[in-house]
């Protein structure tokens, strides 16, 4: 077996010159027990960098002093709008540094930086000698990196900016453009003959279903093959099915022969007989696709989600997952940003977010305004969430055509990089662009054709919003998505769902989906009876707005079979430098979540009640606590029949849920405390929830208005699951 690059830990050297150690870690998908060759491994270099917030020439030199620089660990982002970190948002260069210590680099060998994200151009040295250049800040990208290590000590330089660069997307946004390694940075190690890892930062490989019903499945792997050796690779490539419980279903092998210095592309034929569907969060059922590669000298090894299932969308029933009809609800998902970090999160993290949306009862996330981390992807294969995911063509378009190009490259990216996950149905052109040239045009019309010859198999779609419904670009993708806020934003007259309504009629065979709805809501603004109209732009969202704004919306878009799907804007709160309203700045409030994943709000406990099944129950205006009238209406959320309210121990009633809202029109408080608690019955449990409140006299405030402004939260109030007492 040939040595792999060994990476000596010297405690005391390293400590002595301030390098962290760092240990040689296997991914996940290692060579399977008895295959001949070495598979590749994978070492993680998080941690041990040092950092400057600024622009520092000479910086890529290997004898530069970066001794007077932050020390940090990635995941890092150089900049937070919101301000919780002190900073300042920042736009522009940043550079990071790191020592890499290598004991010997056996012959046929390679060895690859890379990088998961970085926003948005990424300049890369090592020793000295620039290695690549990446423009784009939201995909995985590598670079071959063999020939300039060596044994012994190695720098590498890592110049990032954030800046606005004309030649790269996105140019505009509802967003903060965080900057930064705000994802994971590797070193890849394989055998000069493996799976291609220059292929626009893809695994190398990706399953095709061509057919599938109950008798079989007749799939096509496709697998791209690289021979970096200086003579004629002899290989045998093998690939295995394997179901749910490890089992292998399937297998074909082929020996392949690889000239020196090549690609080769092997497209291989296999059947699954009696398949097992993915069936979306019935039954997210998964199979691996096993990829191995042996040849003399070494080899590789992938591994990849299959999930079999269908996908279409009807005119007049919607979405259809596997023929049958499937309605789409859901959320936009930003990203997984924290505060004072923004994207710099851990998979922990993304997880954490998936699993609230999961507990939502959504049925879908559209992965927006550019691409997401692997993570996020797997959670939604693994917990059977459909997924709408686009590219970084948000808002505002450069016409020249290094920008066309970097926005083909990034729907390259992200369709080679996942095309495997089964949760994808739909490829996003872009979002909002607000101009209607003809260069907006040619942008869109630009990257469905690279959609379409990427992956025929998957239909595209956009965003659209702030011009009429045909207006062109419009009319480009296979199917469409609205942005559409009335009720929030002003100069949208009617409804959403006569809208929704007209425009079937008008292109009824046109499949459309309400890609964005919502609308703001501070957790600390609280009136009850909520305005009678709502006034984005100000210092005042109570949550109680955003609460009715989606019980006059949902009920009108789920009367609509039509729709092959509805996305609530936005399931976090998130950073957005250039918003100035509600509690604070810097701050879009859409979420049906606080920023800090601390709070769910009322909407989210409404949206629950509509979409999931685990029983669940919910006191609305809780956080509006101190009251001055003697009678107050109570609103509750839940997805049992009915329910009954006591205050202080006293049965006021019961209540029947119509569309899963509880109504009490009048309640009496007392003076003081109350203690407000309701209670149902579901499926054989007992829910309950309390909620307190005080009544004073509106004298307590002399002549001032009685205060609306709640505390920030309550601990109580930290994502209790459902169903359970907070």
């Amino acid at each position: 077996m040939i040595a792999s690059i060994r990476f000596w830990l010297l405690a005391l050297a390293l400590c002595a010159v301030g390098v962290p150690v760092f240990a040689k870690v296997p991914i996940p998908a290692g060579p399977e027990p008895g295959l001949s060759g070495v598979a590749r491994s994978t070492t993680s270099l998080d941690a041990g960098w040092r950092f400057l917030r600024a622009d520092a020439p000479g910086a890529d030199a290997a004898l530069f002093d970066d001794s007077a620089w932050s020390h940090v660990t990635l995941p890092h982002s150089f900049n937070g709008a919101d301000g919780d970190d002190g900073g300042s948002y920042y736009r522009g260069v940043s550079w990071y540094r790191r020592t890499l210590i290598i004991g010997t680099i056996p012959a046929g060998r390679r060895a690859y930086l890379q990088f998961d994200g970085a926003a948005l151009a990424t300049d890369v040295f090592v020793n000295g000698v620039p290695v690549g250049r990446h423009e784009g800040g939201y995909a995985r990208f590598r670079f071959d990196v063999t020939a300039a290590l060596h044994a012994g000590t190695n720098i590498i330089a890592v110049k990032v900016d954030n800046s606005r660069l004309p030649q790269i997307a996105p140019l505009g946004g509802d967003f903060t453009v965080f900057g930064g390694l705000y994802r994971h940075v590797s070193l890849v190690e394989t055998a000069d003959t493996h799976f291609d890892l220059l292929d626009a930062g893809s695994p190398g490989g990706y399953v095709t279903t061509l057919a599938l019903d109950e008798r079989q499945a007749s799939l096509r792997a496709t697998l791209r093959l690289r021979n970096d050796g200086r003579t004629v690779s002899r290989a045998q490539l093998e690939i295995a099915i394997k179901d749910a419980d490890g089992t292998t279903v399937a297998t074909t092998s082929r020996a392949v022969k690889l000239a020196p210095g090549a690609v080769a592309t092997q497209a291989v034929p296999l059947v699954l007989v009696s398949p097992h569907l993915w069936q979306g969060r019935a039954n997210p059922y998964l199979y691996r696709v096993i990829a191995t590669l042996s040849a003399p000298g070494g080899g590789d090894q992938i591994q990849l989600p299959l999930g079999l299932r269908t996908a279409a969308f009807d005119p007049a029933k919607g979405f259809l997952l596997n023929g049958k009809p499937y309605p789409l609800h859901g959320v936009n998902l930003f990203h997984s940003g924290r505060p004072g970090r923004g994207l710099a999160v851990t998979d922990e993290e993304v997880d954490e977010d998936i699993e609230q949306i999961d507990q939502l009862g959504a049925t879908a996330i559209r992965f927006v305004h550019f691409q997401h981390p692997q993570e996020a992807y797997d959670e939604a294969d693994r917990r059977g969430l459909i997924v709408l995911t686009e590219i970084g063509l948000n808002g505002v378009i450069d016409p020249g055509e290094p920008f066309r190009h970097n926005i083909e490259q990034q729907m390259r990216e992200l369709i080679r990089q996942n095309r495997h996950h089964p949760s994808i149905v739909l490829w996003g052109l872009g979002n909002e662009v607000y101009a209607t040239t003809p260069d907006v045009t040619r942008s869109i019309e630009a990257v469905q054709a690279l959609a379409h010859q990427e992956d025929p198999s998957r239909p595209t779609i956009y965003a659209h919003c702030c011009q009429p419904d045909d207006n062109e670009k419009a009319r480009i993708s296979d199917v469409i998505g609205f942005n559409r806020y009335f009720g929030w934003y002003p100069g949208q007259d009617g409804s959403i769902g006569q809208w929704a309504d007209d425009f079937h009629a008008h292109y009824p065979g046109r499949p459309f989906a309400v890609s964005e709805y919502g609308a703001g809501a501070s957790i600390r603004h609280q009136q009850v009876p909520p305005p009678a109209t709502n006034v984005p732009e100000s210092g005042w969202h109570p949550e109680q707005a955003q609460t009715a704004y989606h019980m006059e919306n949902w009920p009108q878009l789920a009367a609509r079979p039509y729709l092959f799907g509805t996305f609530v804007w936005v399931a976090f709160d998130l950073a957005s430098d250039g918003r100035h309203e509600g509690d604070r700045p810097g701050i879009n409030d859409k979420g049906l979540i606080s920023y800090d994943r601390a709070v769910r709000k009322d909407a989210y406990f409404y949206y629950q009640a509509n979409w999931s099944d685990r029983p669940m129950l919910h006191i609305a205006d809780r956080r509006l606590q101190v009251r001055t009238e003697a009678s107050v209406p109570v609103l509750a959320f839940t997805n049992a029949s009915r329910a009954s309210l006591m205050v202080n121990g006293q049965t006021i009633g019961e209540a029947v849920a119509e569309n899963h809202v509880l109504r009490w029109p009048a309640v009496p408080l007392a003076a003081g405390e109350n203690v407000l608690t309701v209670t149902a019955l579901s499926n054989g449990q007992t829910l309950r929830d309390t909620a307190r409140w005080t009544r004073v006299p509106p004298s307590a405030f002399g002549a001032k208005a009685v205060p609306l402004i709640a505390p920030a939260r309550r601990p109580a109030e930290s994502a209790a699951p459902p169903g359970q007492e907070k």
